[in-house]
């Protein structure tokens, strides 16, 4: 029933992932932990995540942009392979709850200064690609990071989630090997159950796709904010 269960919420949080650019990783990672230990709960989640982003960048191909994707991309590299080098020696709880409070602070920041960016600079890419590698590796969870940053460049929406997958890529790419690296393992019955949690993320992924066909792109902005704000609490109040 525990594998139902997983690919179930897999559809659930691949559709928020895609629809948001991130958040696959904020659901799945607080309830698997129930299920599973920390490291085998990151690897799960990495994998789905993975191809979570293949499904961003299939369903939204016509729009990337190669600029954002370098910069984030090569800082997230290296700050990815940072985090999951030392996820296990570090207080998760306490790096969950600042988190959340950036976020809830950025967030509420934004209804007060409705008007506000982040500069739109090679050098704003590259800070947010590493903080965002560096929160996927050593927690799992970094989307919400680059959608800060992503969300400031007010991207097209296509772009946007095509952009946010393939950054996402190449940091999940690093960080599951990293893992890999340090002996984490999943049980048989878990390698089985991708067999219905890729399918599942695709699923969750496709719904997702006529959601956004649907927002308004002037909307699209809040849209992001209001999910970074909950995703925040969520990380303020119920830290791993």
């Amino acid at each position: 029933m525990e594998i139902i269960f997983i690919a179930l919420l897999t559809v659930l949080a691949g559709g928020v992932g895609t629809l948001t650019g991130f958040g696959t990783s904020t659901i799945m990672v607080p309830i698997l932990l129930f299920f599973l230990p920390l490291p085998q709960t990151l690897l799960l989640v990495g994998v789905i995540h993975w191809f979570g982003d293949i499904w961003k960048i299939l369903f939204f191909k016509k729009g990337f942009n190669w600029k954002l994707i370098l910069a984030f991309g090569i800082a997230g590299i290296a700050a990815s392979y940072l985090g999951a080098s030392i996820v296990f020696s570090v207080s998760e709880k306490l790096l969950s709850q600042i988190l959340g409070g950036f976020l809830i602070t950025y967030v509420l920041f934004l209804f007060l200064k409705p008007t506000f960016k982040i500069p739109k600079k090679t050098v704003t890419a590259l800070f947010g690609g590493g903080l965002s590698g560096f929160f996927a590796g050593i927690f799992g969870v970094g989307g919400a990071v680059r959608g800060i940053f992503l969300s400031a460049f007010d991207l097209p929406k296509a772009v946007y989630i095509s952009t946010a997958g393939a950054i996402a890529l190449f940091i999940d790419s690093t960080r599951i090997i990293t893992y890999l690296l340090n002996k984490v393992s999943l049980e048989q019955r878990f390698l089985w159950g991708l067999l219905l949690f890729i399918p599942a993320s695709f699923i969750g992924a496709g719904a997702a796709k006529k959601i956004v066909d649907r927002v308004p792109q002037n909307k699209f902005r809040m849209v992001i904010s209001i999910f970074l704000l909950l995703i925040g609490l969520k990380f303020l109040l119920l830290p791993n």
